[in-house]
């Protein structure tokens, strides 16, 4: 009896130190935040929602990787990549190079669509009197409104920046910047289509607005999950291989599929 009682402890134990050694480590949960970004991703009827929101949480769970999903500003999200946190994950940014320097970024999730431009009713003739997006950014008479902190893309971005447009930059939500383009506090703005299509039909203020194409937009960005440098590659490996298996870059929520 002794000798078998003996047996099975050293069993246990050996098994044991196997599962604590490097052979086996159970996986580090992940903190993955998401900003404010309907229909991508919000806070609808008290609950977390929106269709990049669900698809984030399918990767995650289809990857195996532990996650705790939290609602961050921007501003806090982009900070605590550049201050070092750790374990830490955040959902649908576009692969820019100066987010690069402090994050790691998987295989795109989803591809917008290319962006829109919102115009004030009372500057719906000055602006779509001009031929291009290049002529449109290059009337000083007009003043395009502006989102602080938010990329429209490299493409459009640099556009504004070599504009001779006047620029009334706010550190607001997309939603606030449209009320104040609807009541004139500016001409026009670059719109998300999704954004769009989401508060057109809820904000009764938005209804005098236009919505207007200019042939020279650029295409649309495409979103990645961006994580903390620390995230092992063998993680960034298993969130890839759940984005190739739950679609890739093209989201079914698209009220479009790109071309």
């Amino acid at each position: 009896m002794t000798i078998r009682i003996s047996f099975f402890r050293s069993s246990l134990l050996a098994a044991t130190a196997l599962l604590s050694g490097s052979g086996w480590c159970a996986p580090q949960t992940i903190t993955v935040a998401w900003r404010d970004k309907p229909p991508y991703h919000h806070i609808g009827q008290g609950q977390p929602q929106g269709f990049l929101l669900e698809r984030a949480r399918n990767i995650f769970s289809l990857a195996g990787i532990p996650a705790q999903f939290v609602n961050e500003p921007q501003k806090r999200i982009w900070a605590n990549f550049t201050h070092g946190a750790t374990n830490y994950c955040s959902i649908s940014w576009y692969r820019l190079p100066e987010r690069e320097a402090v994050a790691q970024f998987t295989a795109p999730i989803h591809e917008d669509l290319p962006h829109t431009v919102l115009i004030s009713q009372d500057f719906v003739q000055r602006v779509t009197a001009h031929p291009t997006l290049n002529s449109l950014l290059d009337d000083p008479s007009l003043t395009l409104g502006v989102v602080e902190g938010v990329s429209y893309g490299p493409a459009l971005d640099q556009m504004i920046k070599s504009g001779k447009i006047r620029i009334m930059s706010r550190t607001v939500e997309t939603t606030l910047m449209m009320r104040m383009l609807a009541v004139g506090r500016a001409s026009f703005m670059f719109v998300d289509r999704e954004d769009l299509n989401y508060f057109r039909p809820r904000e009764k203020l938005l209804q005098s607005t236009v919505q207007f194409d200019f042939p020279d937009m650029p295409p649309g960005m495409k979103r990645h999950i961006a994580c903390s440098k620390d995230v092992a590659p063998e993680t960034m490996a298993k969130l890839n291989q759940a984005i190739a298996a739950t679609g890739g870059a093209y989201n079914p929520g698209h009220s479009v599929k790109p071309k």
